[in-house]
């Protein structure tokens, strides 16, 4: 049996248990006595805390041509889903697939931008036009604008592309308050309301067609003289939902462009994404392997975003259109020399190690052709797999039917009466275990602080001595003068220190700034917050916490059902913890950053009202003044903020231990429980389904 009808058959399986466990605990639910008590809410708020819908996220970037849609289509058997060949999909568009398992509809929900995002965008597009016009006339400025090697792709459009798609050429000559007027927005009556537009079709192909003014940036297809406004510079993210998809389950692939956007909330949520990422795909064309820049750009500008900054654990190399690749031995020859550029890139390496990166050869149209090319040659098999290994590792039927066992365990034995001398003993050991356990969960985190508190002051020298010359790095650009880089820096103060010129590398003073102090810990914190989950962060003692149930329920027979319920909820709540960690520490790696360019704000603020003649010069020189005079406060106060945050995260930590395990301690084995319904026989149908989800009877413990 191949691995998908294997699969096929354990989805079928897992596809009864989990609504009969629901409507079991549904109708226990209902069954709790209704004269109000703190064991019946307590049950209440456990039964309603089971529904989970916990998804891995793997970002795909890729250059337009590279191949990234066809991959995407091939993988989940959509061969017209996303757009490609002849059609440029604008990458400006974060794009979404998941799995549709309410209906079989191919649905997709489109979300814009704010009205109030589109105004300033407006506001500073017709601003960037008046201001260049005010420059041709400066002499001060020189005109010369040697233009970089490296071009970063196509996810930033310039004022006039944007407006154009959507308004055609009726934006010339027009203020910005005339054009958010309602007429412009007929054909998307949502935009002002600030609603979400929904699509829906009866196959992949008539959605794609539905997509196209939503997502693309132009077409060269016949269609798009149909076409009047193209509205991408609206949308903020755009989700597709596939029917009847078990690779998407619970999984969602993030077709995402090269390196953020100028717009301000388009930018935050695909930083947000890229953090969120538990894989991250770089698809890149063979044919232009020697050339192609853009996937280890990619790779150096989001590391640590995706690393330190994110939850990213793998790197996946995509090397597509590898139809020409017969021969096994240039097949191996281009995987090693794939792994040898990444072992050249110390900016990635800091976040990620060489276990990380895995490189991959796919042809999609082969696949789709089902030609007979062997998953050695082609490897879109293994992509599947891995995608199902993501599914497989987060079960959400598991995950529900353990809670449920737990829940229904405490019910049957809280009624249980006889044993309360049994339960003051094992309260007893169990408080003596908490302490126990809680002071070696304290004792790494103390350790961690203090070597982030070294860390950071050698950062912080460093920083002081290096800033201004890190300044001038940014403000007297090579190969660049005049006005040409008058425009841009005037958009870095404009966007409070960062901008993404088109065409070349994102110009981030903030990050530029806290560069020492961010190599300063790197190291440190990619071993105290490890992104790989099997171990976790502070060298793993959270997951090795534990009350000791185990062995406490071969002591307390007469309490065993208790046990397990606590066994459950110490499970439950390390997953919560792991999973809040991931969350905050990318908080307090990028607060660094971020407490940097609220320092520098004022700053920003004053060189941006510099107009006319001379105010390159003037922005310049603001700029630099500030960080002499602030650079003996600015950095000492970012390292006070990232220890303070470590210092929250382990009291944190502690309460939430300490505290979730006593009160389910409390109400689980020191409150009367009479009141409550018999559930032995929904709690042995329950403990059935586990003990099949699991395999074996002997791993329940």
């Amino acid at each position: 049996m191949t691995w998908m009808n294997e699969n096929i058959h354990r989805h079928t399986f897992e596809g009864t248990i989990l609504p009969d466990v629901k409507t079991i605990m549904s109708d226990v639910q209902r069954e709790l006595p209704k004269q109000d008590n703190k064991l019946k809410k307590f049950l209440k708020d456990k039964i309603d805390d089971l529904e989970t819908n916990k998804r891995e996220l793997v970002g795909v970037f890729g250059k337009t041509g590279a191949g990234k849609s066809s991959l995407i289509n091939a993988i989940i058997g959509e061969e017209n889903l996303l757009p490609s060949g002849d059609i440029r999909a604008c990458t400006s568009v974060i794009i979404k697939v998941e799995a549709n398992m309410h209906s079989p509809k191919y649905e997709a929900e489109i979300e814009f931008i704010t009205k109030e995002d589109w105004r300033e965008e407006l506001w500073s597009s017709i601003n960037f036009f008046i201001d260049n016009a005010d420059l041709e006339n400066d002499q001060e400025d020189d005109q010369e604008n040697e233009q970089e090697d490296e071009q970063e792709g196509d996810s930033n459009f310039d004022p006039t592309e944007r407006l154009s798609a959507v308004y055609g050429e009726e934006w010339k000559d027009k203020s910005p308050e005339n054009l958010m007027d309602s007429k412009y927005f007929k054909e998307v009556p949502e935009f002002l309301p600030s609603k979400k537009k929904t699509l829906t079709c009866e196959s992949a192909e008539e959605l794609s067609a539905e997509l196209a003014k939503y997502t693309r940036s132009d077409s060269k297809d016949s269609d798009s003289e149909e076409v009047k406004r193209w509205y991408w510079p609206l949308v903020k993210c755009v989700t597709v939902r596939v029917p009847r998809n078990d690779l998407l389950q619970h999984v969602t692939l993030l077709d995402l462009p090269g390196n953020g956007d100028q717009n301000k909330s388009r930018d935050k949520m695909w930083k947000e994404f890229v953090g969120r990422c538990s894989t991250v795909w770089v698809v890149t064309d063979i044919n232009r392997m020697a050339e192609e820049k853009e996937p280890w750009y990619i790779l150096e500008s989001a590391s640590s975003l995706m690393g330190n900054g994110g939850e990213c654990q793998q790197i996946h190399f995509i090397c597509t259109k590898c139809e020409r690749l017969r021969d096994s031995h240039d097949q191996n020859r281009l995987k090693e020399q794939v792994k040898k550029e990444f072992s050249k890139r110390p900016k990635v390496k800091k976040h990620f190690s060489d276990d990380c990166f895995k490189v991959f050869t796919v042809s999609s149209k082969e696949f789709l052709e089902k030609k007979r090319l062997t998953p050695k040659e082609n490897e879109i098999p293994k992509l599947q797999e891995f995608l199902q290994g993501l599914n497989d590792s987060h079960s959400e039927t598991l995950n529900y039917v353990s809670g449920a066992h737990g829940i229904l365990s405490l019910i049957q034995g809280a009624s249980c009466r006889d044993v309360a001398g049994k339960k003051v003993d094992v309260c007893k050991d169990l408080e003596e275990n908490m302490r126990r356990e809680l002071d070696k969960v304290r004792k790494p985190m103390e350790e961690a602080y203090e070597a982030f508190e070294e860390c950071l002051s050698e950062g912080v020298e460093k920083s002081k001595s290096s800033c201004q010359r890190d300044v001038k790095s940014v403000l007297y650009p090579k190969r660049m003068k005049g006005s040409a880089f008058h425009k841009i820096l005037k958009c870095v103060v404009a966007n409070g220190g960062t901008h993404k010129p088109k065409n070349r590398k994102q110009i981030n003073l903030n990050a530029k700034l806290a560069s020492h102090l961010t190599d300063s810990i790197d190291e440190e914190f990619k071993k105290t917050f490890l992104n790989q989950r099997e171990c976790g962060p502070f060298n793993g003692v959270i997951s090795t916490f534990s009350l000791g149930t185990k062995r406490l329920i071969e002591k307390y027979k007469d309490v065993e059902l208790q046990l397990i319920f606590l066994q459950t909820e110490e499970e439950k709540t390390k997953m919560i913890l792991n999973k809040t960690i991931r969350e905050y520490k990318k908080t307090i790696y990028r607060g660094l950053e971020v407490k940097i360019g609220k320092t520098m704000k004022e700053c920003y603020q004053n060189a941006a009202g510099f107009k006319g003649t001379g105010s390159l010069e003037k922005m310049r020189s603001t700029i630099e003044k500030h960080v002499h005079y602030s650079k003996d406060t600015m950095f000492e106060q970012a390292k006070d903020v990232m220890l303070s945050q470590l210092k929250c995260l382990k009291e944190y930590i502690l309460k939430t231990l300490e505290d979730t395990l006593q009160k389910s301690i409390e109400l689980s084995l020191k409150t009367d429980g009479d009141s409550l319904p018999d559930v032995s026989v929904e709690l042995a149908e329950v403990k059935k389904h586990y003990k099949d989800l699991i395999g074996s009877p002997d791993e329940e413990d």
